[in-house]
This record gives C-alpha cells, sequence and structure tokens, in this order.
C-alpha cells in the first residue's frame, strides 16, 4: 500500500493480503495520524473504516514490546471483538505483535491472567474493559493510542457512563474515533477527551467543514435520551460505581 513511511512489514503483509493501493479515507488521514493527533473519522459501511484503524495501531506500535497493553481498541460486542482480533493478527503478522480480546461473555479471570502474560493490543467491549480496567490494576498509562470502533454503538444507554468511566481512567494518549456520524452526546465524549481533533468527514458532500451532526440522531437524542451536561454525566459515572460497588459487597 502506497502510504509515505509506512512500516515495512506492515506494508509487506498489506501487498501480500492485496491491499496495494490506499482508499481516500486511508491516504488522507493516515500521515496526521501517524504524527500522533487525534482524529474523527465519519463513514458508512463498507468503507474501510476497520482496515484504517487497523493499519494506523499498527503502524503506531510497530513491534511487540513491554507486558502492559499500548493499543486500546474498544467495540460494541463479542462479534465485533471476534472480527477485530482475527483482522488485527492477520495484518500484524509480519510485525509479530500481540493481540487479545475480551467481551462480556469471556472468561475474566483467563482474560485478566493473558493480558498479565504480555500483550501489545487489547481489543474489548465497553463493559468488559470497564470491569477490568476498574479491578486489575492494568497500567493505563503505557497506551500510546485508543481506537473507538462504531463510536455511536459505545456509548448507548447506561453504556455512555461506563465509557466515560473507562477513558476519565486513561492518562494522555492518542485517540481515533471511528463512527457512521456524530451525534451531540457523541460529539460531547470526543470533545471531553480530544485536543483539537481533526475531522474527516467521508460522507459530507457539499456540507460545511463543521455542519457534521446528523440531524435525524439529533432528534432521537432528545426525545430518548437526556444526559447531555457533564454534571449529568458525572451523575451516570457515579451511579454506575455505586452499583459496582454494591456488588461487589453482596458477592463478599
Amino acid at each position: 500500500m502506497k502510504l509515505k513511511k509506512i512500516n515495512e512489514q506492515l506494508q509487506e503483509r498489506l501487498v501480500a493480503q492485496g491491499l496495494t493501493e490506499p482508499n481516500e479515507m486511508q491516504f488522507e488521514s493516515f500521515s496526521l495520524i501517524k504524527s500522533g493527533a487525534d482524529v474523527v473519522i465519519v463513514a458508512g459501511p463498507k468503507t474501510g473504516k476497520t482496515t484504517t484503524m487497523v493499519i494506523n495501531v499498527i503502524q503506531k506500535l510497530g513491534k511487540p514490546f513491554q507486558q502492559s497493553p499500548r493499543a486500546l481498541v474498544i467495540t460494541k460486542d463479542k462479534d465485533s471483538v471476534l472480527a477485530l482480533e482475527a483482522q488485527f493478527k492477520d495484518l500484524a503478522k509480519y510485525n509479530e505483535l500481540r493481540v487479545y480480546g475480551v467481551h462480556d461473555k469471556s472468561d475474566l479471570d483467563v482474560d485478566k491472567n493473558e493480558i498479565s502474560a504480555g500483550i501489545d493490543i487489547l481489543i474489548g467491549t465497553t463493559t468488559r474493559l470497564n470491569d477490568m480496567f476498574t479491578t486489575a490494576g492494568f497500567d493505563v498509562n503505557q497506551l500510546k493510542i485508543v481506537a473507538l470502533d462504531e463510536a455511536e454503538e459505545l456509548i448507548k444507554g447506561r453504556l455512555e457512563a461506563k465509557m466515560v468511566r473507562l477513558l476519565d481512567s486513561i492518562g494522555k494518549t492518542q485517540y481515533l474515533f471511528f463512527s457512521r456520524n456524530i451525534t451531540e452526546r457523541l460529539d460531547f465524549l470526543i470533545d471531553r477527551v480530544t485536543i483539537e481533533p481533526t475531522i474527516f468527514d467521508m460522507e459530507a458532500e457539499d456540507d460545511e467543514e463543521d455542519d457534521y451532526f446528523d440531524e435525524e440522531d439529533l432528534l432521537d437524542d432528545e426525545l430518548t435520551e437526556d444526559e447531555l451536561t457533564e454534571d449529568e454525566i458525572d451523575g451516570e459515572v457515579e451511579e454506575v460505581e455505586e452499583d459496582e460497588t454494591e456488588e461487589d459487597e453482596i458477592s463478599e
């Protein structure tokens, strides 16, 4: 794939898999992501969002190093975790990066042991990652990049409070958001954790640069979900923490 200063092992693997030419999204965003900037990519299905994410995470890490995960990829469910895990292992084959996926139905103790043994890329669902990061004591300060796949799906209902809590526990790092559209709720989260992100709206045609909200989603948010202010989100986070504390006391 013809991208400026792409990792040699990654380049070789992409060519071996028949990925020789970048699409517009991959070409336009690669150098900026490589520079360490926070980036938001808005695009529909089957546009190469997932491949773009995988390429850039592998490019960021390059080779295996240390025990703690250096890349965190958050996705919506078990099937998405398994699919991403397979794609990362495939394209990172020549880089020999260690990839591991966790989800709500995986064994928590097994997951903790596997991660403690040493991995480079951790993929998981919001709920499972939130549980692991709050109980296992992982060194989140080693994370070099955090990517959210189908980000608008990751903050629905009470998942929003868990996502905020999870991201708030992470120190300074690079963020990549991949989404089909940007709702007001997602924009709030992006603004909370990123620093002057660059937005690539691959769906927009003649829209003005800053006009990237989906009107239907904004209306849906107003009708069905009301935690739009920072104080209300923080309240939801505290409620989740209280529920988890009560569950721990009951289990003891």
